[in-house]
């Protein structure tokens, strides 16, 4: 806490985290949220333009999910270096040296034309994905610890590049063709990192990591860690892959065109993306612990309901049968995705809520490991999505299987904390057992 007569503050490098955020914090803040917002653009982009590219190539579901999916895949797994990287050599060369380099695999995808070129190249682009590595522990040593669910959560709302992808990416490809997004993007890439690193600073925890690289993967021995990953499987994979796979939803079951199923589908992705910022303030003021427990709960609800398929229902009365049709209409749907992508917010912000508050001298580390657990859940789940659809031929099926998911975070949530609330002594948990009574 801030003390009356403290001396003056520490230099930008000390280990102590700053009393309160200055000007140079809130200027990182924001051109890190820019960067990783146009990283998420990109790191979407073939859940739009795979829609027209799948009956190009004449794609089933199955591999309209792993063309959607390959970049999540390397976003998810070069979290973890990158979160490395990120405590040894700092968040502003990182980040910098990302946006250039994945400039150029990017633009190649303009020249492809088989699906196993977009395979191989969707796994060089999407290393954007892994800039929320970088961002996240980078971000939050610059704030204090009273305010880092805050900085982190309005950090996260950057993946309102997958909204900002929905709406740019169907006109672009409708007005200058699939070809020409691929291009337009890689030079967004080129002209963020010359404003990012304009923007930005030195960063105060860069070469701070005690010990070998060895030493600073041991946290990972944590349970706690490996619950977080449960956590952000659902909230991060979930909302991924639920942006990647609800354009192509909405066209096939509710008829619409590329540009219109693009533009209701932003009703999932933007409240997903702006409220994450929400998530983390509600996660200083209640807590990691409750704000997850109630969003997981409401995501429940909102899956149960979607997950019911479109329905004939034959009723045998004394006067003879009577028919009882039962569907989703358009406007259920939207008002249950934005419910759904608002919880989502609110628990990937509380998921690094935990983070923060249990791993300060690890950040960047465990940062990466929860990164890459999200980022394979976002990987995963559109090929099972997609297998789902081939095997049971039920649209809905994606809904059903993100349903069992939240099941087991629930059981999780309930087994690991809930339950041993009362038995444990510590503040922290009597806390969190009060609030979900």
């Amino acid at each position: 806490m801030t003390q009356p007569n403290a001396p003056a503050r520490k230099p930008a490098d000390a280990d102590t985290p700053p009393a309160q955020a200055d000007a140079r914090a809130w200027s990182v803040l924001l051109v890190s949220t820019l960067a990783f917002l146009v990283c998420f653009v990109v790191w979407m982009m073939f859940g739009v333009i795979g829609v027209e590219l799948r009956d190009e190539l004449k794609l089933s579901s199955t591999e309209f999910g792993l063309l959607t999916a390959t970049p999540v895949l390397t976003g998810a797994v070069m979290r973890l270096p990158l979160g490395t990287w990120t405590d040894r050599f700092g968040g502003r060369i990182v980040m910098t040296i990302l946006l250039v380099v994945c400039a150029v695999p990017v633009y190649i995808v303009s020249y492809a034309s088989q699906l196993w070129q977009f395979l191989t190249i969707g796994l060089f682009l999407g290393c954007v994905g892994a800039s929320f590595a970088v961002g996240t522990p980078y971000v939050a040593r610059f704030f204090p610890p009273k305010q880092r669910g805050f900085a982190m959560g309005f950090f996260g709302a950057g993946t309102v590049g997958a909204a900002v992808n929905l709406f740019v990416t169907p006109e672009l490809e409708k007005l200058y063709g699939w070809r020409f997004v691929p291009r337009v993007y890689a030079v967004a890439l080129l002209v963020t990192a010359v404003i990012f690193w304009l923007g930005s600073a030195r960063d105060p925890g860069a070469g701070k990591a005690n010990g070998s690289w060895l030493d600073a993967f041991k946290v990972l021995g944590d349970s706690r860690v490996w619950r977080l990953c449960q956590y952000y499987s659902i909230t991060f994979g979930g909302f991924t892959a639920l942006s990647l796979w609800i354009p192509q939803y909405l066209k096939a079951e509710y008829g619409m065109s590329i540009v219109m199923a693009s533009a209701f589908a932003a009703g999932f992705s933007l409240p997903g993306s702006v409220l994450r910022a929400v998530g983390g303030v509600l996660a200083d003021k209640f807590g990691a612990h409750s704000v997850t427990w109630w969003g997981l709960w409401v995501a429940w609800i909102c899956l149960f309901i979607l997950s019911y398929p479109a329905t004939d229902f034959v009723i045998h009365t004394i006067d003879g049968t009577e028919t009882l049709h039962i569907s989703m209409p358009l406007a259920g749907f939207v008002a249950l995705t934005f419910v759904l992508g608002g919880v989502l917010a609110f628990g990937m912000a509380s998921t690094f809520k935990y983070v923060a508050d249990d791993f300060p001298t690890n950040m960047g580390v465990v940062t990466g490991v929860v990164g890459l657990a999200g980022g394979l859940g976002g990987f995963l789940l559109p090929i099972l999505f997609g297998v789902l659809l081939d095997l049971l031929k039920i649209r809905s099926s994606c809904f059903m299987l993100l349903y069992g998911v939240v099941w087991v975070s629930l059981i999780v949530i309930y087994i690991t904390e809930v339950k041993r609330a009362p038995i444990l002594g510590d503040k922290q948990t009597r806390e969190a057992g009060v609030l979900v009574r």
